[in-house]
Formats: structure tokens, sequence, C-alpha cells
């Protein structure tokens, strides 16, 4: 798999969210599981956010990865909102690697997003490690300046995933090396406050905003069940 092919990524904010229960904490574990096991007989590569494999234990980690029966994993080097260890999360990616080679594992590195230890040197001791422990990719979300960002792709032997910022386009981002953009929790939080505007709307009087229409959908999900049968 390369960064060429198209991804999908079960994020765990919006897991965690429907069933009531903020990001992080270790709360999507199951839903992500029972996601995955829907989604991979879709006709596209599927990477699973799997935050920081949902538990301590490395090997426990990596047999919950390799049970996931996706193309690859997000695994990030914090839990509740902290940095965890480098050579923790080291132990974990070279724990997913050996168990499950062909698995392309995207180490998030998490001090820009945390604010925690957030300088160049820090992420490139830690990126080093995680492509030292057989990561295929480093994720660095929170990182936007272009100076860092430069110093950090061309730190690191490994592609370099950051997200979508207003600030920087998909072309600046291309120039300063990054490999793979991603969208994280944009999408579900841009829904939400579409939902939130239409409700607002009817309530007020206003006009409903256009969607697709109701049989559109249905039929979409009606061709996605016929498929899931075949399979």
């Amino acid at each position: 798999m390369t960064f060429k092919d198209l991804h999908h990524q079960a994020a765990p904010l919006l897991l965690a969210a429907a069933g009531g229960s903020p990001d992080g904490g270790r709360a999507s574990r199951q839903a992500t599981q029972a996601l995955a096991q829907k989604l991979r007989s879709a006709p596209f590569h599927l990477s699973a956010d799997i935050e920081d494999g949902y538990g301590d234990d490395p090997e426990r980690v990596a047999e919950y990865a390799a049970g996931l029966g996706v193309d690859g994993v997000n695994i990030e080097d914090s839990t509740d909102e902290r940095l965890i260890e480098p050579a923790l999360h080291a132990a974990k990616i070279a724990a997913i690697k050996r168990t499950s080679p062909d698995l392309f594992v995207n180490a998030r590195i998490d001090t820009y997003w945390l604010g925690e230890r957030a300088t160049v040197e820090e992420t490139l001791a830690r990126a080093t490690a995680y492509v030292a422990a057989g990561a295929d990719g480093i994720f660095i979300p929170g990182a936007t300046d272009p100076t860092e960002l430069h110093d950090l792709v061309n730190g690191i032997a490994a592609p370099v995933n950051t997200l979508v910022h207003p600030t920087l386009t998909m072309a600046e981002l291309a120039r300063l090396g990054v490999r793979r953009i991603s969208t994280g929790s944009l999408p579900y939080r841009a829904a939400m406050d579409a939902a939130v505007r239409a409700a607002t709307d009817v309530r007020d009087g206003g006009t409903p905003p256009a969607a697709t229409p109701y049989p559109v959908m249905q039929e979409r999900l009606l061709r996605h069940q016929r498929a899931e049968r075949k399979d």
C-alpha cells in the first residue's frame, strides 16, 4: 500500500461521540472493531485509527490491530491527553509489525497536538525511534509552521502526514514534502454544525437547507448492504 492509494479512516471521535463519550480514554475500542469488520470488504483501502492501541501491553495492542482485518492503523503516542514515553510507543509499533508485517503503521506524534514538548528536536527524536521500530509513516497533527514542517519532513526517513489547516493549502503542503493530508474530525464537526443550523433554521421559520434527496441516500445504503451480502 502506498500513499497514492485511497484510504478511508474510522475516526474514534465520531465513534465515541455516537455512544455519548468524548474522544480518547479508550472508549471506542469495540466500536472501532465493529466498524472495521463492516467496512473491510469495501472496494478501498481501509485504515483504522486505534488511539494509543487501547492498552499498554504491546503484544495485546498487536493482537488487537491484527484482528481488525484492515490495511493500516493510525496509533498515537499519547494516552488521556498526555504524551507517553517514546520507548513504549516504539514497542507497540514493533509488536504490530512483528505480528502483521504487511499492515501499514502510521505512527502519530502528539507533541504539537497537545502542546507538550512541542519542538522540532523532540518530534524528530520520537519519529526516529518509531521509524526504527518499523513505522511506515509519521503523522504530526498540529504542526503548521512552514519552517518547522520543512525541517520535520526533511529529518524523517518516512512519509509525513499532517492535518488540513486553513492557512496551508494542499499545494503548499505538497511543496513542503508532506505526503499524506488527513481531515481528522473536520467532516464530523462540520456535519454537526450543519445539523444544528438546519434545526435552528426550521425552528426560527427559515428555509430548510438543500440536501441530498432521501431516496438517493436510501439507495446508497441499499447498494452497500447488497455488496456486503455478496461478500
